[in-house]
């Protein structure tokens, strides 16, 4: 099993623009083959936090149309908040240190990937205590010139991160797949 962070990013490397909206996204358009359905494939649970959460849940009018939720798989939404649920979505709402939930999410996922859908401070999190594996982000020809940064985190260890592909993906990003190395006694059960 993998955690992956997988996500796009604005050229200036931003997730999301300041009001926490992907519209920057959406605006490109379908670009056909993007490789998302061969990810997915391999994905066995979800960890997203509560800004993106919340920006699917409205953005999907989820509280009037509950069959929109988009996964399958089991998903953990990190919040220090009481967020409203989906019905018939298997969802499961944490707080506290990601390293709390990890063996059940390992458990969930059986074998296949975690995914952290976002954001980019969750997935720092899983970075912090050595739980990110690797770091796979769609870069779009597009500036925002601010909002959520795509990892607001050091990774201080330049030799921790190693380039395993970069490839131009669908004709409008640059794809780019990172995978982060761990010190030996670190390596996750």
């Amino acid at each position: 099993m993998k955690v992956q962070y997988y996500t796009a990013t604005s050229l200036d490397g931003f997730i999301a623009d300041p009001d926490n909206s992907l519209t920057w996204l959406l605006e490109l358009g379908d670009e056909g083959d993007t490789g998302y359905e061969d990810f997915i494939a391999d994905v066995g649970a979800l960890a997203m936090g509560s800004t993106t959460y919340e920006w699917v849940f409205r953005e999907l009018d989820l509280a009037a149309n509950p069959d929109a939720w988009p996964y399958r798989q089991p998903t953990w939404v990190f919040s220090s908040r009481r967020l409203p649920a989906v019905a018939g979505a298997d969802l499961r709402f944490a707080s506290g240190p990601v390293s709390a939930v990890y063996e059940e999410q390992r458990h969930a996922a059986d074998g296949r990937n975690l995914w952290i859908v976002g954001g980019g401070d969750l997935a720092g999190q899983y970075a912090d205590v050595d739980l990110l594996d690797e770091i796979i982000v769609d870069v779009a020809p597009v500036t925002l010139a601010g909002g959520a940064p795509l990892l607001p985190r050091r990774i201080a260890t330049p030799a921790r991160l190693r380039l395993r592909e970069a490839r131009v993906n669908a004709d409008l990003f640059a794809r780019l797949r990172y995978t982060l190395e761990r010190p030996a006694d670190t390596v996750p059960g």
